[in-house]
């Protein structure tokens, strides 16, 4: 299994760079960032100089969307640092949260998705598109190699991951929910001709390495307003009743209206206390190392390609080196056995 990290670009940029390389030292293979540019800086200006500072990281947005930036732009980006850095770019993709949300716009339609995936991995791998009945073609790729993840939780979304995506991003470390997920992923790519396995498997959410455990749910129970958005809109469009688990939706009915964006994925989220306790544990990766190792080990036998840690909390460093020094080795050793 792959290890990943998600920053926020917060300035100062350089702490992002300074992560990104300490992240490689550590053993990381994946550098992602949110894009959100209202509430964060600009990421792709930043992956320049994280990939400037590091040789082996591949680096990404976690996820962008097919709004903030023409899907042709996008492709010009990556293909650009592809050029410059040797194909270490990836690309998250997903319909728009926060970046959409801020300015007061709706998130993308999977239709929008689905073309803007295809624009931003045809481009960017150097081949011809029809645009409106004219062909365009980047004609300075060489050698280019993109693959485009994408991010969903309900069951139209995960039959696009399905069919047309490189890689299933599922934010948050509910094995249960890893479960329904990755069936509706397989099965839409079994009905798509595809090898399932040619979908890779991406598991996101907060990891916190420590010995007190309230504090840790109290620095992470931001996630689960975060993900509780998400799970509005799929309750809004399915029912309560409907397709999605309820052990997905059931915790969102103490949520009230009028999230405040200003402390997305932030600790304190005043927006976040409906989240109980035990959402936060199922959600993200908490407590020792021996209990990080079980449950990443449990996700690696259900087959997760990468766990992909979100950063976002007052002990960044400390849990970083623990998973370089201590979690990624024992799982590793594991493997090897």
């Amino acid at each position: 299994m792959d290890f990943g990290v998600t920053f926020q670009t917060d300035p100062p940029a350089w702490r992002v760079i300074r992560l990104t390389q300490r992240a490689e030292r550590l053993g990381f293979t994946h550098a992602w960032t949110f894009d959100s540019h209202v509430l964060w800086q600009e990421p792709y200006v930043i992956y320049s100089q994280m990939l400037a500072a590091t040789e082996r990281i591949l680096v990404g947005p976690f996820v962008t969307n097919p709004a903030s930036r023409d899907p042709s732009v996008t492709a010009s980006l990556f293909a650009t640092l592809n050029d410059m850095f040797g194909n270490r770019t990836i690309c998250g993709i997903g319909r728009g949260d926060s970046a959409r949300r801020v300015l007061g716009k709706k998130p993308t339609t999977l239709a929008q998705v689905e073309e803007a995936m295809h624009v931003i991995k045809e481009l960017a791998e150097g081949r011809e598109i029809d645009v409106a009945g004219v062909k365009v073609r980047i004609p300075w790729v060489r050698d280019g190699k993109l693959d485009v993840w994408m991010a969903g939780y309900g069951p139209k979304a995960l039959n696009l991951v399905g069919r047309k995506a490189d890689g299933f991003i599922l934010q948050l470390a509910d094995p249960v929910l890893l479960e329904w997920t990755m069936k509706h992923v397989h099965d839409a790519a079994v009905a798509a001709g595809r090898d399932p396995k040619d979908v890779k498997i991406c598991v996101a959410a907060p990891a916190y390495v420590g010995e007190d455990l309230a504090h840790q749910r109290d620095l992470c129970r931001w996630f689960g307003g975060m993900v509780g958005n998400h799970v509005a809109d799929l309750v809004t469009r399915y029912g309560e009743d409907g397709e999605v688990p309820r052990a997905l939706t059931d915790y969102i009915k103490a949520r009230e209206e009028g999230y405040d964006y200003s402390y997305h994925g932030k600790a304190g989220n005043p927006s976040t206390d409906f989240v109980p306790d035990d959402i936060v544990e199922r959600f993200c990766v908490l407590g020792t190392v021996e209990d990080h190792v079980a449950k990443l080990t449990q996700l690696e036998e259900m087959g997760v390609d990468q766990f992909n840690i979100y950063l976002m909390h007052d002990a960044m460093e400390a849990t970083l080196d623990a998973y370089g020094e201590e979690i990624i080795p024992a799982l590793e050793a594991k493997s090897a056995v």
